[in-house]
């Protein structure tokens, strides 16, 4: 009876050499921190993998830049690098100026590869 503990309420049972799941955790404190506001299990809390460094964007500006150039009628580039709202913008602004806006696009695609940009969350592009 390892699951049900004296006051007859069922523990599931902690296997040994593993961190502990808690649905809540206790009040004023982050799920994963004891009360000396460690974490307990950092293996648990960080990422599986990381590929690049932190505060660099997983998008590539030749990419971004190259869909600009040849999409961008479409705001193809920027729905790649994650800025939607521009995307949009780009779309909406070619479809009513019947084609036009496009150089927008494409102006927007050399900016990129010849300056870099920053994706939707801020990040500078990566090479």
């Amino acid at each position: 009876m390892s699951g049900i503990d004296r006051a007859g309420r069922w523990r599931p049972p902690q296997p040994s050499g593993q961190c502990s799941v808690n649905i809540l955790p206790p009040y004023g404190r982050r799920c994963g921190q004891d009360a000396s506001r460690s974490l307990r299990c950092p293996l648990m809390t960080t990422p599986p993998y990381q590929q690049y460094p932190q505060g660099v964007s997983d998008k590539s500006k030749v990419v971004a830049g190259i869909l600009g150039i040849l999409l961008g009628f479409f705001g193809a580039g920027r729905f790649y690098m994650g800025d939607t709202k521009t995307g949009v913008l780009q779309l909406v602004v070619s479809v009513v100026t019947c084609g036009a806006g496009a150089l927008w696009g494409t102006i927007d695609g050399i900016l990129i590869l010849v300056n870099g940009g920053v994706d939707g969350q801020g990040r500078p592009l990566r090479d």
